[in-house]
């Protein structure tokens, strides 16, 4: 399994790709962009690039983590 290489959401820029989702939720790339396919997931696509916001990627963390309580 992954870990993620981040110990804090201060460390993190204001927005991710594929890749840094999967090293903040210590996934896969591929399962990342995956993910960022998902209707519920805050991607925002410009261009044929997918984006997520910071503030919205840590709102979607709450999100989930409430659901498995």
């Amino acid at each position: 399994m992954k870990q993620s290489v981040y110990k804090s959401y201060d460390e993190l820029p204001l927005f991710f790709n594929a890749e840094l989702v999967g090293k903040v939720l210590g996934i896969s790339s591929t399962t990342a962009y995956e993910l960022m396919h998902r209707e519920d997931f805050p991607s925002i696509k410009i261009g044929n690039r997918l984006i997520v916001p910071k503030e919205k990627f840590i709102e979607w963390v709450n999100k989930q983590s409430e659901r498995s309580k």
